[in-house]
């Protein structure tokens, strides 16, 4: 079968390669662009070169990429000099609060004045405390 590519232009008038197919029969109708036969090897993104054949754009070093290969640097020279800093130089980290340590009342081993202990309840308290 044969492979259909469409074909657009950019703003800078290459002509790049924005989807292909396999169609049987008559080529397809293009929506966008033109649609043209192309080589099993043709792969979406490719921009036709000065030779007529298609090929992956060069990247270009502009004043953008210059700026960003920069502030990459910066990052990554930051990120070791943090890392080479001695621990006793480093920001000491926040203590984390302790939370509200809450004591049980402790359990009464004598019975309060005036109330009457019944011997059951004396010889409960008797194990309880030894």
């Amino acid at each position: 079968m044969p492979r259909y590519a469409t074909i657009i232009t950019d703003d800078d008038g290459r002509e790049i390669v924005s989807a292909i197919g396999e169609f049987e029969g008559a080529a397809p109708r293009p929506r966008l662009g033109r649609v043209e036969q192309v080589a099993p090897g043709v792969l979406i993104g490719m921009v036709r070169d000065t030779a007529g054949g298609f090929s992956f754009p060069q990247a270009g070093i502009g004043a953008v990429g210059l700026a960003m290969a920069r502030l990459r640097a910066r990052a990554g020279a930051a990120k070791s000099a943090q890392a080479a800093k001695p621990a006793g130089t480093a920001k000491p980290k926040r203590a984390k609060r302790a939370g509200k340590n809450r004591s049980k009342k402790p359990a009464r081993s004598m019975p309060k004045a005036g109330r009457t202990v019944s011997a059951s309840d004396a010889g409960a308290m008797a194990q309880a405390d030894g």
